[in-house]
């Protein structure tokens, strides 16, 4: 979801407390795919007849790959919620994540806020 979207729509805490929740959703999904490959592995190193191999083969196979791009997408969440966050703070009152969008620049990745204490702006990059 773009950032000036889920400001708009569900506000600066509850975007920020959303993208914490998916990107765990992602690691959580990373832990269980990993469990579950490793398991197809040891069998498939134990032997056994050939279609059961070729089997926790074709498993460990799929869900290598599973692992690794949801490790990958709960870091890039992590990462960018971080981000966004660290700029969330109004310079003049110092109020954290009290902010409404002014205007977007998608092409840019860029968000105009404006805070909603001291009606102060400035800019979020989220590039």
């Amino acid at each position: 979801m773009k950032i000036a979207d889920g400001i708009r729509k569900h506000g600066f805490s509850a975007w920020h407390e959303r993208m914490l929740l998916s990107g765990h959703g992602w690691l959580l999904v990373s832990i269980v795919s990993a469990v579950f490959a490793f398991g197809a592995l040891e069998a498939l190193l134990k032997g056994g007849d050939w279609l059961v191999m070729i089997t926790n083969a074709l498993v460990f196979a799929g869900l290598g790959p599973v692992t690794i791009l949801s490790l990958h997408r709960f870091l890039r969440h992590l990462v960018r919620a971080q981000k966004i966050s660290s700029q969330a703070t109004c310079a003049e009152c110092e109020t954290f994540g009290q902010l409404g969008v002014v205007t977007e620049d998608r092409a840019h990745s860029w968000v105009r806020v404006r805070c909603r204490k001291c009606d102060h702006e400035w800019v979020i990059e989220d590039g």
